[in-house]
């Protein structure tokens, strides 16, 4: 049974510690970028420490994202393709390198456990940044809500929200920004794109073609905007919901805490109108096991609810994170329950349910909502959608993105008279494509020893292509690798030799160049 009091973002410690930790590398968050970057470190000499928010290692590699979104295998290497080679030793892969790429949660959990206490590597979980204490450009030390304090040479953000180089003073952007700020032709507002938007005609307001009764839940009365016009929207958060079809290990969903039914009118509208896809998106998993996302109008997507994640306060957050999880869990209740949902509907939900064998410290939910974009910071070089399309080839490449530039959903508007979701991209790139090194450092005048393989210097529209896990891990590994370097050198990560760091990077098995 699910254990609504563990699953949480935020909860406030009931007791503090004066434990201090001084190491060569501080890495902040334990993201399968932080976990790449912490083996990485560890197998180049340095003594490193790993805090994490929250209890699992793994980020969405293991909370959730069994189904890989890849883009090209060819251009995942290093410490990101090991893991995918051990998913293949676990399942006995039969591919050509022995690598598997879509794999069960608890698998990808036991896989980061063992590479930490392998390597000997320090992780201090229920880490809450608190402050920064910066001296002569540098981040001296961290400290966190818990009381501990961490003093290192260098330090990696390895969070998806980039709250430690927000804190050490970093320039970010949060939300779209407008074509015209880096002369692309996909950011900002965008309407066009068929997919995941309404195939039938649906009512938004409460008192059906009644615009003064009021809109429905999670419909906004905000303006269209034009196209390619920037904003603060953010792509929509969910949860990617592991699932079973297995009798033996199927639980029934649970009325989440704070259910309401009137949530899920719209969806309800939206299958009498003709339309029923909103858990089309099954991938499949091992053992009878899915991973569910979004698809389709009305789907897992929060939309609209997550525009205050990125800036928010903790508390702020574990809200938000609690409204998403009703909302996600909410939904697939109310496909079963519901008499306004039709039978034939109710009895195809009825089908799945929770895998008792999953997160089962949580009693079968992922702990661990997808932040699929945040914070980004701001640096000497911002990738961009030149970059994607091949436009522009970066001399200085730290790994490869490969997938195609795509944003989900960031707005659920009224035209005319009926619903329209406005945001979702799926742009293919040419090609796999270099990341630049100075994407994932600061610009020197604001901090000399952070390195950001997840929060990187990106546009919203090229992010959507570079935000893919095995990416994380890559970027992970390359920033450890620089950090290692800068810190034998006695530099800062602004003068690591790139001609150096590539050379390391390609004798472990980095993949540089399509």
């Amino acid at each position: 049974m699910l254990d609504f009091s563990k699953i949480n973002y935020y909860k406030p410690l009931a007791s503090s510690t004066d434990a201090a930790y001084k190491t060569d590398l501080c890495i902040y968050g334990g993201s399968s970028a932080g976990v790449a970057a912490a083996v990485q470190a560890k197998r180049m000499g340095l003594k490193v420490v790993l805090a994490e928010f929250g209890h699992k290692l793994g980020g969405l590699s293991s909370g959730g994202l069994g189904q890989t979104d890849i883009g090209n295998k060819a251009a995942i290497g290093g410490i990101s393709r090991e893991f995918y080679q051990a998913m293949g030793r676990h399942y006995g892969s039969i591919e050509g390198d022995g690598t598997q790429w879509n794999f069960e949660p608890h698998v990808a959990d036991r896989i980061f456990q063992e590479w930490v206490e392998q390597d000997g590597i320090t992780v201090l979980y229920g880490q809450r940044l608190s402050t920064v204490q910066k001296s002569q450009g540098k981040i001296k030390s961290i400290v966190m809500e818990s009381g501990v304090q961490i003093e290192a040479d260098m330090f990696i953000d390895a969070t998806y929200e980039g709250d430690l180089l927000a804190a050490a003073g970093v320039s970010y952007h949060v939300g779209r920004e407008a074509n015209s700020v880096y002369k692309e032709t996909l950011n900002g507002v965008h309407f066009g794109h068929p997919n995941h938007n309404f195939k039938a005609w649906v009512d938004p307001f409460i008192i059906p073609g009644k615009p003064d009764s009021g809109l429905l839940h999670g419909v906004s009365d905000a303006a269209p905007g034009y196209q390619g016009q920037g904003d603060h929207c953010v792509q929509a958060y969910n949860f990617r919901i592991c699932l079973t079809n297995d009798p033996s290990n199927r639980m029934p969903f649970p009325e989440p805490p704070n259910y309401d039914p009137e949530i899920f009118t719209l969806l309800a509208r939206y299958i009498d109108a003709g339309v029923w896809d909103s858990l089309q998106l099954h991938s499949s998993m091992p053992k009878s096991k899915t991973d569910l996302n979004n698809f389709g109008g009305v789907s897992t997507d929060y939309i609209g609810m997550n525009y205050e994640w990125a800036e928010g306060s903790y508390s702020r957050r574990e809200q938000i994170f609690q409204d998403h999880l009703t909302y996600n869990l909410g939904m697939l209740y109310f496909l079963c329950n519901d008499n306004r949902v039709p039978e034939a509907v109710r009895e195809e939900a009825r089908k799945w349910g929770l895998p008792a064998d999953e997160y089962t410290d949580f009693g079968g939910w992922s702990p661990q909502l997808y932040i699929r974009e945040a914070r980004r910071m701001i640096s000497d070089l911002v990738m961009t959608e030149d970059d994607c399309r091949g436009y522009r080839k970066v001399s200085d490449s730290v790994g490869l993105a490969a997938y195609q530039m795509d944003s989900h959903n960031c707005r659920r508007i009224v035209i005319d008279g009926r619903c329209i979701n406005e945001g979702n991209v799926e742009v293919r790139p040419s090609g796999p494509y270099p990341i630049s090194y100075r994407s994932i450092i600061p610009k020197g005048e604001e901090c000399l020893n952070l390195l950001v393989p997840i929060c990187l210097s990106s546009s919203h529209i090229a992010y959507g292509s570079i935000r893919m896990e095995p990416v994380f891990m890559t970027l992970g590994q390359s920033a450890a690798t620089a950090a290692a370097l800068a810190i034998q050198h006695g530099t800062s990560v602004q003068d690591v030799d790139y001609a150096e760091l590539r050379k390391r990077l390609l004798e472990d098995r980095q993949v540089l160049e399509s």
